[in-house]
C-alpha cells in the first residue's frame, strides 16, 4: 500500500493535472505520506545550510538549530495549508483540508529530489562553477512552485486566475493567523501574570 502510494506521489509530480484530480476525487492521495515529505524537506532544507559547500554557502554551520529550522518549515506549511482552506471556503473552493495538505506535501517532493544532489554537487564545485549549484536547486523550487499552483487549481476547481489571487489572500491570512495567535499568546501571558501576582500577594499576606 505505502509502495502504491509512493510511486502514485511521483506520478503525481510528472503529470499534477491528472494527479491531483485522481487526489481530490477519488482518494489517491496520502496525508501521512504528504506529512513524511515535508519532514524530509526540512531535513534537506537543514542539510543544505549545513553541508553545502563554502563556495555556495555564507552560514555557518556552528550556528545552525537543525530542530528550529525544521520546525519552522512544518508551522510555514501548516500555516499556508489553514489559511488557503480557509479562504476557499469563502470562495467556494472545492478541496478539503486534506486535500490541500497532501498537495502541499507533494508539491515538496522536487526540492527533495533536487536538494539532495545539489549538497553532493557543492561539495566539488568551484568559484566559477557555482552556477550549477544554484540552477538545479532553482529548478526544484521552480517545480515546486509549479506544483502548488496547479495543485490548488485542480482541488479546488479554479481558474488560473483565481487560482493566483487566492494564493494572496492566503498569504494575507496567514499574516492574520499568526496576528491572532501572537495576540491571545500576549494577554494569555497577561492573564498568567496577572494571577500569579495576587497568588505572591496573598502568600505574602498569610
Amino acid at each position: 500500500m505505502f509502495r502504491e502510494k509512493l510511486k502514485y506521489a511521483f506520478y503525481t509530480i510528472g503529470h499534477p493535472a491528472d494527479g491531483f484530480y485522481e487526489i481530490r476525487h477519488r482518494g489517491q492521495g496520502s496525508v501521512p505520506l504528504a506529512i513524511l515529505f515535508v519532514f524530509l524537506f526540512g531535513l534537506c532544507f537543514s542539510a543544505n545550510r549545513q553541508y553545502a559547500g563554502f563556495v555556495v554557502n555564507n552560514v555557518n554551520p556552528m550556528e545552525i538549530n537543525s530542530f528550529a529550522e525544521m520546525s519552522a518549515v512544518f508551522v510555514l506549511f501548516f500555516l499556508f495549508c489553514v489559511g488557503n482552506w480557509s479562504i476557499t471556503c469563502l470562495m467556494n473552493g472545492e478541496g478539503r483540508l486534506k486535500d490541500i495538505v497532501t498537495v502541499c506535501g507533494y508539491s515538496m517532493l522536487p526540492m527533495i529530489l533536487t536538494f539532495v544532489p545539489a549538497i553532493v554537487l557543492s561539495r566539488f564545485v568551484v568559484a566559477d562553477e557555482e552556477a550549477f549549484y544554484f540552477i538545479l536547486m532553482g529548478f526544484g523550487i521552480a517545480w515546486f512552485l509549479l506544483l502548488v499552483l496547479s495543485g490548488v487549481m485542480t482541488v479546488h476547481n479554479y481558474t488560473l486566475g483565481k487560482t493566483l489571487l487566492t494564493i494572496i489572500f492566503t498569504f494575507v491570512a496567514m499574516l492574520i493567523i499568526v496576528f491572532v495567535v501572537m495576540l491571545l499568546y500576549t494577554l494569555l501571558s497577561q492573564v498568567v501574570s496577572f494571577f500569579v501576582s495576587i497568588y505572591n500577594e496573598l502568600m505574602l499576606r498569610i
